[in-house]
């Protein structure tokens, strides 16, 4: 059986978790339109009779502004070093000379595959375009063009990936699709609600903590704080009356409950925690 680390890895916005996310049949990533969404290393495990395949989601490449940027560019790092196949994504439209640089920067070890992404969004001629230049780099075995958002078709993705990985016992249990916490999915899926209802720096200013994860009968019970950097950060999370806090509940509470297939009782607490994404111990608190 073929069985290896597929790790993903490109700059903002390509759209690495919204593949991995196709590939897996599963939301395990969250998405936003906004850039710097995913902040860890998410793994989603693929067993079929003839191959285990691991792919991991990374954060997108990025020059680090603070603690939690090299955080992130950590998780980006130990994904490079557990590869047995990299796919280097690449949105159709982005400019290719710059990640052309971002993928020669990563000075890969192992074979890389080119997923040129979006290609809806692009005439074939363009798509052809991009392809030829990214097949004739010294780091490029094979190019994908595909849609991740659209569909299209994972057996074939899938064929050209195994043809570099090598045979062995699988990893996991054919059951498990990641090896990644219910409760991580809860903070991940509150965090991804933030971004969709709230303007400007706040998603980027906060992160989400977990304090509590209970499964009793009738339905799971979920305590988390969202944490913010300044007072105005969290009269803003709040809203006028309780407003958008309320509707941050109600909208987060359906995902969770789309993803864990359970009633769920959500309380949302926010919290200011000034420079938390310079100080160690906070990021290693909040799981970074």
């Amino acid at each position: 059986m073929k069985v290896g680390f597929v790790n993903i890895f490109g700059r903002p916005n390509a759209g690495k978790s919204t593949l991995l996310n196709a590939l897996m049949n599963e939301k395990l990533a969250i998405v936003s339109k906004k850039i710097q969404t995913t902040r860890h290393r998410i793994k989603g495990i693929l067993t079929e009779k003839d191959y285990q395949v691991i792919f991991s989601d990374t954060p997108g490449i990025i020059e680090p502004k603070y603690k939690l940027h090299e955080k992130m560019m950590k998780a980006v790092k130990s994904a490079l070093e557990d590869a047995d196949v990299a796919l280097l994504i690449v949105d159709v439209n982005e400019d290719r000379e710059e990640a052309n640089r971002v993928f020669e920067a990563l000075q890969l070890k192992v074979p890389a595959i080119v997923v040129i992404n979006k290609v809806d969004r692009a005439t074939k001629e363009k798509v052809v375009n991009v392809s030829s230049f990214f097949g004739s780099k010294f780091y490029c075995n094979a190019t994908i063009p595909i849609s991740a958002l659209k569909g299209f078709d994972k057996r074939e993705f899938i064929r050209p990936i195994l043809e570099y990985l090598p045979e062995g016992e699988p990893f996991f249990p054919g059951d498990e699709i990641t090896d990644l916490p219910e409760k991580f999915f809860a903070a991940e899926l509150i965090r991804e609600k933030i971004y969709e209802l709230y303007e400007e720096e706040i998603p980027y200013h906060t992160t989400v903590l977990v304090r509590e994860f209970k499964e009793k009968k009738s339905l799971i019970k979920i305590t988390a704080d969202i944490i913010v950097q300044r007072e105005t950060q969290k009269g803003i999370l709040l809203g006028e009356g309780g407003k958008k806090i309320k509707q941050l509940g109600i909208d987060s509470r359906g995902s969770i409950e789309k993803f864990l297939g359970r009633k769920v009782f959500l309380d949302l607490f926010v919290k200011v925690k000034p420079k938390w994404r310079e100080n160690e111990l906070h990021l290693q608190e909040y799981g970074y």
